[in-house]
């Protein structure tokens, strides 16, 4: 039990998993990109998760030298290892959503 307690301490939250998906997808992102990617999350709180995201070590941010600044983010090595969890998560979703709404 104390390994799925410190999994969802890091992963808890309402927007969390929906980051990592986006950047799971689709590789490097924007901070742009998330932000149109996450439905409903406004930019303070996705600069929020982001760090937060950084601090475990799951994301990796760079600042890229254009004019005007361009930060990417990506998945760290660490991070990649919730690939197969995300990549669950999408089937079990679609499985369920088929059997609740019958679509």
């Amino acid at each position: 039990m104390r390994a799925v307690q410190d999994s969802m301490d890091v992963l808890n939250g309402k927007w969390k998993i929906s980051i990592i998906s986006s950047i799971c997808c689709y590789g490097k992102r924007r901070f742009s990109d998330i932000l149109n990617d996450v439905n409903g999350i406004s930019n303070r709180m996705l600069s929020k998760e982001l760090k937060e995201l950084e601090i475990n070590q799951l994301i990796k941010r760079t600042v890229l030298d254009t004019q005007p600044i361009t930060v990417q983010y990506e998945l760290t090595e660490h991070g990649n290892t919730l690939q197969t969890i995300i990549s669950n998560l999408t089937d079990w979703g679609i499985v369920h959503r088929k059997r609740i709404v019958g679509k």
